[in-house]
């Protein structure tokens, strides 16, 4: 995965400049997020993976799924990735454009996962807690996972905090295991 990474944020940076300075962030993202979901229909998937086809015809394929969802510089980023056989990472091109401009914005996503649902008082409590924490505005999105059995999971950008009684228990488990 690391790979993608390394391979994908270039093209996320490089479009995300273009946006900032074009002012057109809005317009990226739903071009980006059009093209990521054609990317992630099965039959274009089919399509862009398969080595049998050229670069050019599946570029010229998904140009003409796409229509006039993507102006001409959206067009030229699918040539772009079309050539260099990397249309497949348009979905993590998109997600990482994303987070710059949410990054840019002052706002970072939180993923939050608990046993139980959690009241609008818990989460805005604990979205207040978290914004104190990371000095930016926290963007929540909370999920219940009955198999964490208990506590809560946290993931904002690169920082994990687990604090989930699965946790705990696999952790006593590799200590008995030791």
């Amino acid at each position: 995965m690391a790979e993608a990474v390394t391979i994908a944020r270039p093209y996320a940076v490089a479009v995300y400049r273009l946006a900032k300075e074009k002012s057109a962030l809005t317009r990226w993202s739903e071009m980006l997020a059009f093209a990521s979901a054609v990317v992630a229909d099965p039959q274009m998937g089919v399509l862009v993976e398969d080595p049998k086809v050229s670069s050019h015809e599946v570029e010229r394929l998904f140009l003409a799924v796409c229509g006039d969802k993507l102006d001409a510089a959206g067009v030229n980023l699918i040539k772009l990735l079309g050539e260099y056989g990397r249309l497949a990472m348009l979905p993590l091109v998109a997600t990482m454009f994303e987070e710059l401009k949410a990054q840019d914005e002052g706002v970072m996503e939180a993923e939050i996962t608990t046993a139980s649902q959690l009241d609008g008082a818990q989460v805005k409590n604990l979205v207040t807690r978290l914004e104190a924490r990371f000095k930016s505005k926290i963007e929540a999105h909370v999920t219940v996972d009955p198999e964490i059995i208990g506590g809560i999971k946290i993931v904002v950008g690169d920082t994990v905090i687990d604090a989930t009684v699965h946790a705990r228990l696999q952790e006593m488990a590799y200590t008995l295991k030791g």
